[in-house]
């Protein structure tokens, strides 16, 4: 059996990235491998000897492709497998190498490693799995894991993966491609189909992973698959805390977040990952409310999604048709790049910021059903719901073992949410922005997650209204978003931070006080006043002190 790269000629054949089987110059048969084509030839040309090639594919590969080739002997087989060579053969860039080799996984790795003068970690030894990490001059980094195969041979590795567009392996010498489940054929049809009947069972975390990529790509996923997922969705919980937490924020990163949410209900795996959402479903809320709090819920993540999206570096607000959108853009365009800045600094390295933030629209309103009161008016009403929720949200990401960081802000936009609402509530009935010192409280209590809650707010009123948003209303919103941003990014130490004019040992000594709470209240106080502009020397901070002092020790 002879095989080949095909000529030039070839690239533009709907057999191209292919192996067929050619008689006389006569394509008969093809095939995900040269196996395949060999054998499918036989059934109709059983007495002839055919000619195996593979139908090249043009690829723009990653320069460390060559680097690597030029490391490891020719004679070392080595393969390009999984998510990289699906995404290069929907012309993505994937920042994730991953290589199957025969063995001596860790071995090859740490010579890449010390080639490249990169950095090198075992990442499994049992799987005899390496990882060498590029860090480029930007600091971007790309992570190559390479890694024995998961059976005898690659074909056995291969099959025995999640999805048939991740099974897919491309030769790093010649250029081939070894497809043995159809999985380049399945990407042309957006489709994602499970390796075999038990790929989801054998990984319950792959139904996540299934949903994850659904979304990403814009697929669907095969009537069998998810029926196997909804199958195995009972077994996710014996999946580790983190694996499934990982797959979560990976979602929430993504694209089409409410489509995955309401994709995950369906399977029914959320009711084993946080099943505390379900109980959002079917709460009614009185006016201005258009939606049950489930869909609410829901449709706050997708006008996040698009008003991070109309914020975002570059975007051309004048093109746009929307009203809310070219309005959105005129009131807060100017602060693309501090947002753009904002989103990008994760507080954990291992997940992004805006995961943060939509997992914290997902938490938003938790605790309605558990608050929901009737008025004597018929008037639907949630006392406390934001304190409540704050807590359910903690509850959650310790469960998810998120860092202290992560979870101080998910608390601090959960308990704060309603503020900016009340900010505009007052300033549609009484014509009142908020003052400096409430703008200094606002950010006081919430710190940085004062610019997620103001993102958050802005979605949370186009969800809470919908179709029924008036322009006047909207404006409303963006003017105090505006407000609050301003101050934050242009009077940070006039109105945000005031610098400490004095500190408790000044009070102590000039007001001959003792230490005791008293002091941190007074300078509290000072600040607050500060932040308003009604002090500002040393000298009036001391005075106002002293007037102060009496009615903390409850004189009259």
């Amino acid at each position: 059996m002879g095989e080949e790269n095909a000529n030039r000629e070839d690239l533009h054949s709907p057999y191209a990235g292919r192996w067929v089987a050619r008689v006389r110059g006569r394509i008969v048969a093809q095939g995900g491998t040269p196996k395949q084509a060999l054998l499918a030839s036989r059934s109709s040309r059983y007495k002839e000897k055919p000619e195996i090639i593979f139908m090249s594919v043009p690829f723009n590969l990653p320069p460390l492709i060559d680097k690597i080739k030029d490391i490891l002997p020719a004679e070392q087989e080595i393969y390009l497998v999984g998510g990289a060579v699906r995404d290069l053969l929907t012309s993505r860039f994937s920042p994730d190498l991953d290589f199957a080799v025969p063995s001596n996984g860790i071995a090859i790795a740490r010579k890449v490693a010390n080639a490249l003068q990169a950095d090198f970690m075992i990442l499994d030894s049992e799987r005899d799995t390496g990882r060498v990490i590029v860090i480029e001059e930007n600091g971007s980094r790309t992570y190559m894991d390479f890694a024995t195969y998961r059976g005898a041979d690659l074909e056995e590795d291969l099959r025995d993966r999640d999805f048939t567009i991740n099974a897919i392996a491309y030769n790093l010498h010649d250029g081939t491609i070894i497809d043995p489940t159809d999985g380049a054929n399945d990407i042309r049809r957006k489709l994602i189909r499970a390796c075999s009947p038990t790929s989801l069972s054998d990984d319950p975390v792959r139904i996540l992973r299934a949903v994850r990529q659904a979304a990403a790509f814009g697929f669907t996923i095969d009537k069998p698959t998810r029926e196997w997922m909804k199958q195995a969705a009972g077994q996710i919980r014996s999946v580790s805390t983190e694996r499934l937490r990982d797959e979560i924020f990976k979602i929430l990163n993504g694209p089409k977040v409410s489509a995955a949410i309401r994709a995950l209900d369906m399977l029914g795996v959320l009711q084993h990952l946080m099943p505390e959402l379900l109980k959002l479903k079917g709460v009614e809320q009185s006016a201005p409310h258009v939606y049950d709090v489930w869909t609410h819920t829901l449709a706050v993540l997708d006008y996040l999604d698009q008003i991070l999206a109309d914020l975002r570096v570059g975007y051309d607000a004048e093109k746009t048709s929307d009203m809310f959108t070219g309005l959105l853009g005129l009131r807060l365009g100017r602060y693309r790049e501090q947002i753009a800045d904002h989103i990008s600094s994760a507080l954990n390295k291992e997940r992004t910021h805006r995961s943060l933030l939509f997992f914290a629209a997902l938490y938003h309103d938790i605790c309605k059903p558990d608050t929901k009161t009737i008025d004597e008016n018929g008037r639907i009403r949630f006392f406390d719901h934001d304190l409540k929720g704050a807590d359910v949200v903690v509850e959650r990401a310790l469960a998810f073992n998120l860092s202290n960081d992560e979870t101080e802000r998910l608390r601090g936009i959960v308990q704060y949410h309603m503020r900016i609402h009340f900010f505009a509530d007052r300033l549609e009935r009484e014509g009142q922005t908020p003052s400096r010192k409430a703008i200094y409280r606002f950010f006081r209590d919430s710190h940085k997650a004062g610019i997620d809650l103001v993102l958050l707010a802005l979605a949370d009123v186009r969800a809470t209204r919908a179709n029924d948003l008036t322009v006047d209303a909207w404006s409303i919103y963006l003017d105090i978003a505006r407000i609050l941003l301003e101050n934050y990014w242009e009077k940070l130490e006039e109105v945000i931070a005031p610098p400490r004019l004095l500190d408790g040992n000044d009070l102590i000594r000039d007001l001959n006080l003792t230490p005791g709470p008293r002091i941190g209240q007074l300078l509290e106080l000072i600040r607050e006043n500060q932040a308003a502009g009604k002090i500002t020397t040393k000298e009036q901070a001391l005075d106002f002190a002293r007037a102060e002092l009496p009615k903390l020790n409850g004189e009259s």
